[in-house]
C-alpha cells in the first residue's frame, strides 16, 4: 500500500497548497488576522505532506518495488544503493516531487525566518509560493503521477540511465533545483511587495538574502553540471551550449542582475521598477527551463521524453503564472515611483549597464535557443544555433560588463567625476594590459582572442585590489590603523570582491583552456606510447573489470614526465548489461596547473583502442571560480544586517496589523 498512500498524500497536499494560496492572501486583503495567521502552520503541513510522500517513493526504490512504474523505468535489483536513492530523481515524475520539495523547503524556511516580518506581508508571500505549490501538484497529479502502478509487475527494473550513474547525479539535479526554486522566494516578495504597495529598502533588504541563497545554489548546481559532463562524457568539454544547460544559465544571468538591483534598491532607493521585473523574469524563466525540459520539444542529453500532455500543462502553467505577474507589474508599476536621482557618472548607473548588459546576454541566449524551436514548429524546416553564436555574442557583451565590473565599486554614488576615477584606474589598466601579453608569451602564443580573455581576467583583479586599497589605505590614513579598517568591511563588500575576483578567475582559466589545450586521437595496444605537452603515455594493458551492472575494458596508462613516473590512469569503456548501453569513462589527472585526460574509444584490430589524450591547461580554475563566487555570495549573505532584526517595509505595515514575534 506505499504507492497507494504516497499518491494519497499528494492530494491531501495539493488541497493544503490551494488553502494556503487563496486565505492568507484574502486575509491580507480583507484584514483578517485569523486567515492570515493560517499562512505558516499550512507551510509546515504542506512541507510534511510531500515529503512524506517523497519518502515514501525512496522506500520503493530501496524496496525494488517494480509494480510501481517508475521504479520499474529507472532502476533495477543490481544497481549500486546510492544510485538507487539518486533514481528516485532520475526521471521526470521523481524530478518533479523534488522540484515540489525543495519549494515547500523554501517555503517552510520563509515561515521560519520571516518572524519579524509583518503577518499580511508573510501572508502573501507563503500564499504565492502556496498557488505555485499548487500548480505543481496539480501538474504531478494529472499527467506524472510517480506512483502509478505497473500491472503486471516486472520481475525486474529497466535500470537507470548509464549517464545518470555517475558522482555528479548525486548532488547536481538537487543543487540546481534548490536554486532554480530559490527564485521562487524573490518571486513571492515581488508579487507580495505589489499586491500590498509596500516596495521600498526595507522590502529589499528582506528579498536580498533569499536571492543570494538561491544564487549560491544554482551557482553550485551549474559548476557541478559542468564538472559532471567534463567527467562523464568523454570528450573534456566542460559546457556546450546545450539547450537544457542554457535553460540554466538563463535565471543565473537575470539572478546576478536581481542582486545587484536590489543593491541599489536597498541603498539608494532606486530601481524599484528594475528590481520587481528581475525577480519576476529570474523565476519566470526557472519556469520556462522545466518547460523545455519536461515538454518533449527538445532532444537533449539533459530532457525528459514525455508525452505532449505535459509540455500542453506546463505551456498553459508557464503563460498564467508569467501573464498574471506581469499583468500585476503593469498594473502597480506606475505606482511605485523611480527613486532619487543620479548622475551620469554614477555607481548607479554603472549598475544600470550591467542590469542592461546581463538582461541583453539574457536575451541572446533565450534567441538562441528558442529561435531553432519556434523554425521547426512553423515548418520552416530545421537548423542549429550552436557553440559559434553564443561564444561570439558572449565575447562581445561581456567586454563592457567586466569594465564596468572594475570600475563599479570605485565610483560613487550619486555623482562622481570623470576625472579622478580614470587616474585611479591609469595603474590596473596598465598591469592588465602588460600581464595579459606577458601571460601569452609565457604560454608560447599571443593571439587577440586570448589577450582579450586574459585582460578580462587581470582587469578584475586589479581593480579589485585598487578597491581593496582604497578601503584601507584611504587619503591621510594612520598606518597603525589598518587592521581596525579591515573589521570595519561589511561581510557583504568582502563578499562582493571575492565574487568578482571568481568571476577573473573563471575568465582566466578559460582563456587558457580554450586556446593551450591541446588533444589528439591515437591507436593505442598494451606498450604503445604517445606524448603531449611533455608528458609521455604508456599503455601498459588493458584488463576486463566486472561492476555491479556493467562489465567494463579498463586501459591501464602510465604518464611519465622526463622519465619520471607522474601517475597511472585507468580509464574504462563499459557495457551496461541491462540496456546494453556502452558508456566512456575518462580518468583524469589535475592539478592547480592542467589536467591530463584520457578517454577510451573502440577497440580496433590487432587488439589496439582509439584513445583520446588531452592536455589542459588552468581547466580546474573555471570551477575554482564558481567555488569562489559562491564563498563570496556566502559571505554576503552572511552579513550582519541580514542576521538581525529589521524595522518593518513600511507599506506593509499600513496593509493589516502586526504581529510582534520573538
Amino acid at each position: 500500500m506505499i504507492p497507494e498512500l504516497g499518491h494519497l498524500l499528494l492530494f491531501f497536499a495539493l488541497a493544503v497548497s490551494l488553502v494556503l494560496g487563496v486565505l492568507p492572501i484574502a486575509g491580507a486583503h480583507k484584514g483578517r488576522g485569523d486567515w492570515m495567521a493560517l499562512a505558516r502552520p499550512l507551510s509546515g503541513w504542506l512541507a510534511l505532506l510531500v515529503f512524506a510522500a517523497y519518502v515514501l517513493l525512496t522506500v520503493s526504490f530501496l524496496r525494488h518495488d517494480f509494480s510501481v512504474a517508475y521504479v520499474a523505468q529507472n532502476s533495477n535489483s543490481a544497481l549500486p544503493v546510492i544510485y538507487q536513492i539518486a533514481a528516485v530523481w532520475g526521471g521526470h515524475e521523481g524530478s518533479l516531487l523534488l522540484w515540489v520539495l525543495m519549494l515547500v523547503g523554501w517555503t517552510v524556511a520563509v515561515a521560519l525566518f520571516s518572524r519579524s516580518l509583518p503577518l499580511a506581508f508573510v501572508a502573501r508571500i507563503l500564499g504565492v509560493m502556496g498557488l505555485v505549490a499548487a500548480g505543481f501538484l496539480l501538474f504531478m497529479l494529472l499527467t506524472s503521477n510517480p506512483f502509478d502502478r505497473l500491472i503486471p509487475a516486472v520481475a525486474d527494473g529497466r535500470d537507470l540511465n548509464p549517464l545518470l550513474q555517475d558522482p555528479g547525479m548525486i548532488f547536481h539535479p538537487p543543487a540546481l533545483y534548490m536554486g532554480y526554486v530559490g527564485f521562487s522566494v524573490a518571486f513571492a516578495f515581488a508579487i507580495a511587495a505589489l499586491l500590498g504597495g509596500n516596495l521600498d529598502a526595507g522590502w529589499a533588504r528582506w528579498t536580498r538574502p533569499w536571492t543570494t541563497w538561491a544564487w549560491i545554489f544554482l551557482t553550485f548546481g551549474i559548476a557541478l553540471g559542468s564538472w559532471w559532463a567534463y567527467n562523464e562524457l568523454g570528450w573534456g568539454g566542460w559546457w556546450f551550449w546545450d539547450p537544457v544547460e542554457n535553460a540554466s544559465f538563463m535565471p543565473w544571468l537575470v539572478g546576478t542582475a536581481l542582486i545587484h538591483s536590489l543593491a541599489v534598491t536597498e541603498k539608494r532607493g532606486g530601481f524599484k521598477v528594475w528590481t520587481v521585473w528581475l525577480a519576476i523574469a529570474a523565476f519566470s524563466l526557472s519556469l520556462l527551463g522545466t518547460f523545455l525540459v519536461r515538454s518533449g520539444v527538445l532532444s537533449s542529453v539533459h530532457a525528459f521524453a514525455t508525452d505532449p500532455r505535459r509540455g500542453l500543462f506546463i505551456l498553459v502553467f508557464l503563460v498564467l503564472v508569467i501573464g498574471t505577474s506581469l499583468a500585476l507589474f503593469a498594473w502597480r508599476a506606475p505606482k511605485v515611483g523611480l527613486g532619487q536621482r543620479f548622475g551620469l557618472l554614477s555607481r548607479e548607473s554603472l549598475l544600470l549597464v550591467n542590469n542592461m548588459v546581463l538582461t541583453v546576454a539574457t536575451g541572446a541566449v533565450l534567441l538562441g535557443t528558442l529561435y531553432p524551436l519556434f523554425l521547426d514548429a512553423l515548418g520552416m524546416g530545421k537548423i542549429s544555433v550552436g557553440p559559434p553564436y553564443f561564444d561570439t555574442v558572449f565575447g562581445l557583451l561581456m567586454a563592457p560588463l567586466v569594465l564596468v565590473l572594475g570600475f563599479g565599486p570605485l565610483t560613487r554614488w550619486k555623482r562622481d567625476e570623470l576625472g579622478p576615477l580614470l587616474r585611479r584606474m591609469v595603474l590596473p589598466a596598465a598591469l592588465t594590459l602588460g600581464a595579459a601579453l606577458a601571460t601569452g608569451w609565457a604560454a608560447g602564443r599571443i593571439s587577440a582572442a586570448t589577450t582579450g580573455g586574459l585582460a578580462m581576467a587581470y582587469w578584475i583583479l586589479f581593480s579589485t585590489l585598487v578597491d581593496l586599497r582604497h578601503r584601507l589605505w584611504p587619503a591621510g590614513a594612520q598606518a597603525g590603523q589598518l587592521l581596525h579598517r579591515a573589521r570595519l568591511i561589511p561581510r557583504a563588500v568582502v563578499g562582493m570582491m571575492l565574487a568578482h575576483l571568481g568571476v577573473g578567475v573563471f575568465a582566466f582559466g578559460v582563456a587558457m583552456v580554450n586556446t593551450y589545450e591541446t588533444e589528439r586521437d591515437v591507436k593505442m595496444a598494451p606498450g604503445d606510447t604517445t606524448s603531449m605537452g611533455g608528458y609521455t603515455f604508456t599503455m601498459k594493458e588493458v584488463r576486463e573489470v566486472q561492476g555491479p551492472n556493467f562489465v567494463a575494458a579498463e586501459g591501464l596508462i602510465e604518464i611519465t614526465r622526463d622519465g619520471q613516473p607522474v601517475g597511472t590512469l585507468a580509464p574504462q569503456k563499459r557495457i551496461y548489461l541491462v540496456q546494453q548501453m556502452p558508456m566512456t569513462e575518462a580518468a583524469v589527472h589535475g592539478n592547480l596547473w592542467r589536467d591530463l585526460y584520457v578517454s577510451m574509444g573502440e577497440q580496433i584490430e590487432g587488439g589496439a583502442w582509439v584513445v583520446r589524450v588531452h592536455y589542459k591547461p588552468f581547466v580546474s580554475w573555471i570551477w575554482g571560480g564558481c567555488l569562489l563566487m559562491m564563498a563570496g555570495g556566502l559571505l554576503a549573505a552572511a552579513d550582519r544586517r541580514y542576521r538581525v532584526r529589521q524595522a518593518a517595509p513600511a507599506g506593509a505595515a499600513r496593509s493589516a496589523s502586526v504581529e510582534s514575534h520573538a
